[in-house]
């Protein structure tokens, strides 16, 4: 059996571990508990992300507001989603992990339950832009990259292929019952369910969820014991500083231009449309929800799959088969489109379903490799501007359908720039060294 360094039980929280001793392993290395705790927690977080393509159409007939002022106040969200994240990633090397998610689901639920009492379009904007905005932020991928970057050095690939693939999950399990809700008892229950789900899941984080390995003197998996780091002072100045130097290399933007057309093409096109296109085509929306549930079935399949071949192939030319499948699947889309669903959507919704967040793992592994010890920051800068991307398309999508009367547009435009992402991913040079830190010079 392998051998790892760990210590009989873990030092009280603010005191440094005692050395740790050699002793055979667990039969399963807490890591994987860890690894555990974080996708239940981020399919809890996840029930948010299923609500805004429901509530477009409710808003719509209850308030009047045009479909481009509710697909502005989803931008919001998406955007703050994407530009909290570098921040968060170094508020949790600063306070640690568990703290800034606990808060973060904290001001989800708060920002979920006060539209229930909104009565204006700036409201929906401050509680669902701003509040569940900077919440999910917190909750982002980077929160993934963080745990994975601190818990395992064997398996990085799967095991983001598993923690990607958990708000997928959440989106499955939540995404059925809240349309449902939406179509029987109206929007605000379903607001109030998302509520909940927050706030349920956080006495899971505060009770199993450990910052570093460290706490519990173990090494991470697959690797060798180390100290737990001193907390990281200046979150801010550091996710700035990383951002500057990050943004003097190629890599980085590509790797942001890619990841800007993954959000346009899955959270601001399909996520936050693909309800009320399929409604105009005379789609019940608790079939149309159905369908995007059934993608996040297929989303987890793709996901972990794509986490195991990076751990096997080159990131890069995975990225660009990604992006090219993407980009065809959504050039037929409009053609699918009927008031029933058919075998030919069937078909686009599996397909697509395993690419929906595939890109996810070869993303994060090209992060590490230039940009080592400050990839989860410079992630979450590239998550920012697949935010961005989802938010321009959330805005633009709804306008398209005010002016033009339907959303083939912008699943033609959307289609087009994958093939342009998979150009750009076959464009990312390799590097001989792994392990790099920005803000270590």
């Amino acid at each position: 059996m392998a051998q790892t360094t760990e210590k009989p039980a873990g030092p009280p929280d603010g005191q440094a571990p005692p050395h740790p001793r050699t002793s055979r392993a667990p039969r399963i290395h807490r890591a994987w508990f860890v690894a555990a705790v974080t996708f239940v927690t981020i399919i809890g977080a996840a029930a948010f992300a299923s609500l805004p393509g429901l509530l477009i159409e409710p808003l719509h007939e209850d308030f009047d507001w045009s479909r481009g002022t509710i697909g502005f106040a989803v931008s919001v969200n998406l955007a703050l989603y994407g530009l909290t994240a570098p921040f968060a990633a170094a508020l949790m090397d600063r306070f640690g992990i568990r703290r800034i998610v606990a808060a973060a689901l904290t001001v989800i639920a708060l920002g979920s339950l006060l539209t229930v009492w909104m009565t204006a379009p700036w409201q929906l904007i401050l509680f669902w832009g701003v509040l569940v905005g900077l919440g999910s932020g917190s909750m982002a991928l980077a929160f993934a990259a963080t745990v994975t970057n601190r818990w395992f050095v064997a398996r990085r690939g799967l095991v983001t292929g598993i923690l990607t693939a958990a708000g997928a999950s959440g989106q499955l399990v939540f995404l059925p019952l809240l349309s449902w809700l939406v179509e029987h008892h109206g929007w605000r229950p379903a607001a109030v369910t998302v509520s909940l789900a927050a706030l349920a899941v956080v006495p899971f984080v505060w009770l199993l969820l450990r910052d570093h390995p460290a706490d519990v003197g173990l090494a991470p998996y697959g690797g060798e014991y180390g100290d737990k780091p001193a907390p990281v002072t200046g979150a801010a100045r550091r996710a700035i500083t990383v951002l500057f130097k990050a943004a003097r290399t190629g890599p980085f933007w590509l790797l942001a231009g890619t990841f800007a057309i993954c959000g346009a093409s899955t959270n601001g096109l399909v996520k936050t449309h693909f309800v009320p296109a399929a409604h105009d085509h005379g789609m019940p929306v608790t079939a149309a929800a159905g369908l995007l549930a059934v993608i996040g079935v297929f989303d987890v399949v793709g996901t972990i799959a794509s986490g195991w071949f990076t751990d096997r192939f080159e990131a890069r030319r995975l990225l660009a088969v990604y992006y090219a499948l993407r980009g065809i699947s959504l050039l037929f889309l409009p053609m699918l489109l009927a008031p029933s669903v058919h075998p030919p959507m069937l078909f686009f919704i599996v397909f697509y379903g395993l690419d929906w967040v595939a890109t996810v793992p070869p993303t994060i592994a090209l992060c590490r490799e230039h940009y080592g010890e400050d990839s989860a920051i410079v992630f979450g800068w590239v998550l920012a501007s697949h935010q961005v991307g989802a938010a321009a398309v959330a805005f633009a999508g709804g306008v398209a359908r005010d002016v033009f009367g339907s959303y083939d547009v912008v699943w033609y435009a959307s289609g087009a720039l994958c093939a342009a992402a998979a150009l750009m991913s076959l464009v990312i040079r390799r590097t001989r060294t792994e392990g790099l830190s920005l803000t270590g010079a």
